[in-house]
């Protein structure tokens, strides 16, 4: 018992572990997870200015054009669809499909590149 304790890490250093792609996908879903919680009540106060009365809706529109505001959204935006697209991995992998290295490999990949893509097509359709 005491020379297990011996070889254990005191610390994990999270930069020096070579995580793989799909390493990388789960974090990032979670980061995309904490971050769409934590600005939904600003989403939803931004729907509520848009949906109040003509003046409010004038006063939505200045907000979200400018471009600090665009980029958070697109963040946002980019948010969501990574954590769509990464939910939907995850249901895959719980029923027992694509679970072997290289599958679960390649699934992280066309997460990735399918939430950057449909980030970039819907982002540029928005702005």
């Amino acid at each position: 018992m005491t020379g297990l304790a011996k070889r254990r890490p005191k610390y994990l250093n999270l930069f020096q572990i070579k995580l793989p792609l799909a390493g990388f996908a789960s974090i990032l879903h979670r980061v995309s997870g904490v971050g769409l919680f934590l600005l939904l009540p600003v989403l939803i106060g931004l729907f509520e200015l848009s949906l109040a009365t003509p003046a409010s809706f004038a006063q939505f529109k200045a907000i979200v054009g400018h471009p600090l505001v665009k980029l958070i959204l697109l963040g946002l935006l980019w948010a969501f669809l990574h954590h769509f697209c990464m939910g939907i991995r995850i249901l895959l992998l719980d029923i027992h499909v694509g679970i072997d290295k290289l599958s679960a490999h390649r699934s992280a990949q066309v997460v990735m590149v399918v939430s950057l893509l449909l980030t970039a097509i819907l982002g540029a359709r928005l702005c």
